[in-house]
């Protein structure tokens, strides 16, 4: 009788726990390791207080998902989250607080993009048509463009208005980079599996739900009741390989006895930790590749993400989402009201991507920008969180590490080779695929 194979993931964010579901529905025996004492990794649920004392759970980052993230939703119900419940559905919407701007109907598509652009507010005729002819041409050329081109360079026929308030919020929330550094060719299959995927696809999906209730803590309880475990608050010191091609992850000096030695290792830890833990098997007989891996993954470059939580009793916005007008002075691109989303009246979160700068003079811009753009002057912050590594810089023509590291040893997430930037969807679509390599 064959004994099945037993796999250690290491890291509990959306792509590992996405491996683990997919090496047990293997019929692999699987523990994951993960360093925090809790899950979700870069979205997850964090805790916080209003400003009279009132508890109140946050998260690390406001994320939003679209109808066509296929393979999260598809996660989500297999370990029982109900969709309709922890997701507002909302079409297409990037309107600013004048009602300015883009809002897509329910139709299916392409008469849902169609009758939007025709329909936007605050746009002259020329801004659509433009529009209308260069989205027209990407199309006709199958979405591709050149590896070197961004993301400027491919909307150069666009007006000055479509730039500001169309392209740049949409290139800066999809690939959390700005257009002139981001890579063409990944904004492209955004546009194109969003716009472009059947009707739906490019609905927006915002969580009512905390991020680690959306899918990391109800995919802890399924694996669970799989026969699996998730071992929380163990880092992984290094990687030992042992004869016949098994593993031994040796956790940090702790007094405690070491795990068992594992057939096969699945890092879905980020990028920096899998690129250290790589690097040290270089110097090991027989396992050169693996400094070209590690060279590869520690060469990619980070972009922060800031969420501004602020609250008052009687803030509220028109719309669940809205985009504001981004400035140097005005650094956020979109707030949420929480209280439309999970119930939270009168917290608002504000979303800087790619931030730079002081956290505390990053909070000060964006209370003043609130004042000036939703005329809300009476804000108390709750809690600024910054990520200063939340997604890699998505550039033109960028090399990123495969998911094969070694034999036995392979890597997901939503930095590993793949058409997607650093999303939700590519880090589940990553894990989902690299049990298939093991």
């Amino acid at each position: 009788m064959k004994v099945a194979a037993n796999v250690a993931v290491v890291g509990a964010g959306w792509a590992g726990m996405a491996a683990a579901i997919a090496h047990t529905q293997i019929g692999r025996e699987v523990t994951v390791f993960e360093a925090a004492r809790t899950v979700g990794g870069r979205a997850r649920a964090v805790p916080g207080a209003l400003p009279g004392g009132t508890p109140a759970t946050l998260d690390n980052g406001q994320h939003i998902l679209i109808g066509a993230y296929a393979e999260s939703l598809r996660l989500m119900r297999l370990v029982g989250v109900d969709i309709d419940t922890a997701l507002l559905r909302l079409p297409l919407t990037l309107q600013f607080p004048d009602g300015q701007g883009l809002q897509l109907p329910d139709l299916p598509p392409p008469l849902d993009a169609l009758l939007g652009i025709a329909r936007a507010k605050g746009w002259g005729w020329r801004d659509k048509l433009t529009l209308l002819r260069t989205a027209t041409a990407w199309q006709l050329k199958g979405f591709r463009c050149a590896p070197a081109t961004s993301v400027a360079d491919l909307c150069a026929p666009l007006t000055p208005r479509l730039m500001a308030e169309f392209i740049d919020p949409l290139c800066v929330s999809a690939l959390n980079t700005p257009a002139r550094e981001a890579s063409g060719q990944v904004f492209l299959r955004v546009l194109q599996d969003s716009l472009f995927s059947g009707r739906g696809g490019s609905n927006l999906l915002l969580p009512r739900a905390d991020l680690g209730a959306l899918f990391p803590e109800a995919a802890v309880r399924w694996l669970q009741q799989q026969g699996g475990q998730v071992i929380t608050g163990q880092r992984i010191q290094r990687l030992q390989p042992l004869p016949g091609g098994r593993w031994q992850p040796v956790v940090a000096a702790n007094g405690t006895e070491e795990p068992e030695a594992f057939d096969h290792i699945t890092l879905a830890c980020p990028s920096w930790e899998a690129s250290r833990l790589v690097e040290s098997l270089a110097g090991t007989a027989g396992l050169a590749s693996a400094a070209r891996w590690s060279a590869t993954t520690s060469a990619l470059r980070f972009e922060a993400i800031t969420t501004v939580y602020a609250h008052s009793p009687g803030a509220h916005l028109p719309q669940p989402m809205l985009a504001l007008r981004n400035t140097a002075a005005h650094p956020a691109q979109f707030v949420f009201d929480r209280g439309q989303l999970d119930g939270q009246h009168g917290l608002l979160a504000f979303v800087v991507s790619a931030s730079d700068g002081d956290r505390a003079l990053l909070e000060q811009q964006v209370l003043q920008q609130a004042a000036a753009q939703l005329g809300l002057p009476g804000l108390q912050p709750v809690q600024t969180v910054v990520e200063k590594r939340a997604t890699f810089a998505c550039t033109p023509g960028l090399q990123r590490p495969g998911m094969q590291v070694l034999p036995g040893l392979t890597a997901c997430g939503d930095y590993v080779d793949g058409p997607y930037p650093a999303t939700l969807e590519g880090a589940v679509l990553s894990g989902t695929a690299v049990a298939a390599l093991a």
